[in-house]
C-alpha cells in the first residue's frame, strides 16, 4: 500500500464529517472508547430523515423478518428509513464498492450504507481502505459487548477490527445429539477419534468447502498445530505442508472410520442432522450454537438432543456491520448499528422464536432490568455451558486447507 494506515484513517475522518455536513462533530468518528452526549445527540439529528440501504443477506425468512422488525423500530424511535438491499454474497457489495472507489466517487456519494459483513470481505475492504475511518467503539451501546470472554468481537479472522466495523452476532463451532444415544459426548477431536474406532461408520462431517466441513477441519488443526500463533498470520507456502502435517495425519487416522469410510461426505450440515436425527449418525455439527434448540422448538428434533462445545474451546467468530468509506447516510448507519447493539435488538434476535443468533454482549454489564430480557436458563438443546471462543485463523488458510483436503480426499 502506498500509503499508510493513519494516512489512509485520516482521510477517510474528512470524508466522514463532510457525509454529515457542515453542522457535524468530527469527534462524532474518532476512534474513542466513548463519544461526548452532545456529539451523538448531533449525529442522532443528522440521522433523522436519511435512508439507511443495509445490504444484508437474504436467505433467510426470520432474518429478513428480524430485519424488518427493526426498521419499524428505527422508524418510530428515529425517524429514519432502514432499507434492506437483499444480497446473496457480500463479496459482491464489496466489489460494487471497490468500483464506485475506482470511479471516483468519494464521501456521500455511495450506493452502500451499510454491509453485513466479516472475514475476507472485511479484511479486503480494510486493506483497500474501502470503510469509513473507525466509528464502532465510539458508538453508546459499544460500552455492553463482551470484549474479554468474547475476544473476536475485536478480532475478525485474525484480523483487527479497529472500530471499522460493529460486532452484531456470534457463531461458534457447535456439536449435538440425541444423549440416549450419546450420554458421553466427546470433548476434543482426539475423543471424537475415539469414538468413530468404537462405533465405525457413525460420524461424519460435511464435505469442504462446507463451510461448517471447512471449520471441522479448523478446528481439527487448531487442535494439532505445534504453535497457534502461526495461524493468526497468513500461511506461508514454504511452510504450510509441515505446519499442517499433524492435520493430516489425524485425518488420515479419522477418515476410515467415518460413515462409508470416507470415501464419501455429506454435502451439508442439513444432511447431517437428518442422519443424526434418523439415528444412521451420532452426532451432528452446526455453526449456530441455538440451531438444536431451534431445531426442537419446530418439533424436528427429539427434545432429548443435547449441544456441547469441546471443553478447552471451538472455533468461533463474530459477524459485524460495516459503513462504506463514501456511505450516504454515514450518520443514519451508525445510528443502526447502535441499536443494533441495544440490550432489546440483541434479545429479541438471540431468541429461538425470533432468529436465534447468540448475542454479543456481555449480560453481566447490562442493567438489570435490560438482562431480564435474555432467557436466564438455556432452553433444551442450547448449550448449557459455553466453551471458549477460540480465533478463526486466518482467512488467508482457508482456500489452501481446502484446496489441499480435496487434493487428498476428494
Amino acid at each position: 500500500m502506498k500509503h499508510s494506515a493513519p494516512v489512509l484513517r485520516r482521510r477517510s475522518l474528512l470524508q466522514a464529517v463532510g457525509a454529515l455536513g457542515a453542522g457535524s462533530l468530527a469527534p462524532a468518528f474518532a476512534q474513542t472508547a466513548t463519544r461526548p452526549a452532545t456529539a451523538w445527540t448531533d449525529l442522532e439529528k443528522a440521522a433523522r430523515g436519511q435512508t439507511v440501504y443495509f445490504n444484508a443477506w437474504a436467505g433467510s425468512d426470520r432474518i429478513n423478518a428480524y430485519i424488518q422488525w427493526a426498521a419499524a423500530e428505527l422508524k418510530a424511535s428515529h425517524g429514519l428509513t432502514l432499507e434492506h438491499v437483499k444480497i446473496s454474497d457480500a463479496a459482491d457489495v464489496v466489489k460494487r464498492v471497490r468500483a464506485e472507489k475506482a470511479a471516483g466517487r468519494q464521501s456521500g456519494d455511495g450506493t452502500v450504507d451499510l454491509i453485513w459483513i466479516n472475514g475476507e470481505n472485511f479484511a479486503a475492504m480494510k486493506r483497500e481502505a474501502l470503510l469509513l475511518a473507525p466509528w464502532a467503539e465510539a458508538l453508546p451501546n459499544f460500552r455492553y459487548v463482551d470484549t474479554t470472554g468474547k475476544p473476536t468481537t475485536r478480532n475478525d479472522f485474525s484480523v483487527p477490527t479497529e472500530g471499522l466495523e460493529s460486532p452484531w452476532g456470534m457463531a461458534q463451532f457447535t456439536l449435538y445429539a440425541d444423549s440416549k444415544r450419546l450420554p458421553q459426548p466427546p470433548q476434543n477431536m482426539a475423543e471424537l477419534l475415539a469414538l468413530a474406532r468404537r462405533q465405525p461408520g457413525r460420524i461424519s462431517y460435511p464435505r469442504p468447502p462446507d463451510f461448517t466441513g471447512t471449520t471441522f477441519v479448523k478446528q481439527a488443526l487448531s487442535e494439532h498445530v505445534t504453535d497457534a500463533s502461526v495461524l493468526s498470520r497468513p500461511p506461508v507456502a514454504s511452510d504450510f505442508e509441515r505446519v499442517t502435517a499433524p492435520l493430516w495425519q489425524f485425518l488420515d487416522a479419522l477418515h476410515p472410520q467415518l460413515w462409508r469410510g470416507g470415501k464419501q461426505f455429506p454435502q451439508n450440515p442439513a444432511a447431517i442432522r437428518q442422519m443424526m436425527s434418523d439415528g444412521e449418525l451420532l452426532l451432528a455439527l452446526t455453526f449456530n450454537p441455538n440451531e438444536p434448540a431451534n431445531e426442537i422448538a419446530a418439533k424436528r428434533l427429539a427434545p432429548t438432543v443435547s449441544a456441547w462445545q469441546f471443553a478447552k474451546g471451538t472455533i468461533g467468530n463474530t459477524h459485524f456491520v460495516a459503513i462504506p468509506y463514501n456511505a450516504r447516510a454515514a450518520a443514519g448507519a451508525q445510528v443502526v448499528a447502535n441499536f443494533l447493539l441495544s440490550a432489546r435488538a440483541q434479545a429479541r434476535k438471540a431468541d429461538i422464536a425470533q432468529w436465534g443468533d447468540p448475542t454479543v454482549l456481555d449480560l453481566t454489564k447490562l442493567p438489570a432490568a435490560e438482562r431480564a430480557l435474555f432467557p436466564s436458563q438455556p432452553l433444551p438443546g442450547q448449550v448449557a455451558v459455553t466453551a471458549p471462543t477460540l480465533p478463526e485463523p486466518h482467512a488467508a488458510w482457508v482456500e489452501p486447507l481446502e484446496k489441499e483436503w480435496l487434493r487428498r480426499y476428494s
